[in-house]
């Protein structure tokens, strides 16, 4: 009996010392760290089902601190309130105290460098390890216009970090609200319609419009057919090659170099003789303008000369005429008197 009671004894012994071992153990760790961490809080409106009490707080995926406290904001906040003040959304609300050590962060942390992060965008939310993991929250810097900081009417006892909708529950809401839209769409007019749209289709399918327009379509791709047929496409393409082939060697001949060469030079010759045909054309002119001065001064003296050949032919036409009527008068006659002869 003795020795069964002292194996109890020392087996008690041994599970009291381990239970004090861990105790200290933990105490040693944890709170070395919670000694040196800061308390912030947040609010959610969502459930918190799977988050408990030592569950990692994350930045980024990062385990910065952990989960102290979490309930009901009219138990914590909303003792020294009125009834009639439980009835405001933000009453509805679940409290989460968490701790964050800030030589996990590498940075000092205060207040104002809380409220700084928080008007930069810095929020919290709930997330899980995969579908059915653990919960735990997730701290994140995201747009502060999409995700604005609720206004809570009490002061919070620690460092307020407004929380986001977590992914879950966005996806939850987006379900929620398509869900809702469905169920304002009238299914039954809906099918009706679609059955009356499928039946008046049908309908142009086999003797309407629309059959018509198929119809002239084949008529009009038959045609195309035979016309590309009748054409002769691949007799007209080695034409084609046959006188692209032959621009070519044209092109790379040296009589059509040789050609475009003397083309070029009487181009210059003939920008150049353009240059000196602007003189040329004005000595002219001034030539022609002297000439015909020169013209008109030799008629003004040429006049009385012709004047005078004019008198002499008319008196050689005279003695012409004596001569042929009177020929023996004219060679037998005796010489006029002299002048003397006739002033005597």
């Amino acid at each position: 009996m003795n020795e069964g009671r002292g194996a109890f004894l020392r087996v008690g012994l041994l599970v009291v010392g381990g239970l004090a071992l861990v105790v200290g153990l933990v105490w040693f760790f944890g709170g070395n760290r919670l000694s040196h961490a800061l308390p912030f809080e947040s609010y959610f409106s969502e459930s918190v089902q799977g988050l408990e009490v030592g569950a990692p707080v994350k930045y980024r995926g990062v385990t910065i601190g952990r989960v102290t406290d979490l309930g009901l904001v009219t138990a914590e906040y909303g003792r020294r309130n009125t009834p009639t003040e439980f009835d405001r959304q933000t009453y509805r609300l679940v409290f989460v105290r968490f701790a964050v050590d800030p030589r996990s962060i590498g940075l000092p942390l205060g207040e104002a460098d809380v409220a700084d992060s928080v008007k930069l965008g810095l929020r919290v939310r709930l997330d899980s390890q995969g579908i059915t993991g653990l919960t735990y929250m997730e701290l994140d810097f995201v747009d502060p216009t999409t995700y604005p900081a609720v206004e809570v009417p009490w002061t919070p006892r620690d460092p307020y970090v407004p929380s986001m909708p977590s992914t879950l529950l966005q996806v939850k809401n987006g379900a929620t609200e398509f869900l809702a839209k469905l169920n304002r769409v009238d299914i039954d007019a809906l099918s009706t319609s679609l059955l009356g749209l499928l039946t008046e289709l049908r309908a142009n399918l086999d003797h309407g419009d629309v059959h018509l327009t198929l119809s002239r379509s084949s008529e009009l791709l038959r045609t195309l057919n035979d016309s590309v047929q009748a054409a002769d496409l691949p007799g007209l393409t080695a034409d084609l090659r046959r006188t692209s082939g032959t621009v070519r060697d044209l092109a790379a001949s040296g009589d059509l170099h040789r050609t475009l060469a003397n083309a070029a030079l009487a181009s210059d010759r003939l920008a150049a003789a353009s240059t000196r045909l602007g003189p040329l054309i004005a000595a002219l002119q001034a030539v022609a303008g002297r000439t015909d001065s020169g013209v008109a001064d030799l008629v003004q003296e040429l006049l009385p000369v012709l004047r005078d050949a004019r008198s002499v032919v008319a008196n050689l036409r005279d003695a012409t005429d004596e001569l042929r009527r009177y020929p023996a008068q004219t060679l037998l006659a005796e010489p006029p008197p002299r002048p003397r002869d006739k002033a005597k």
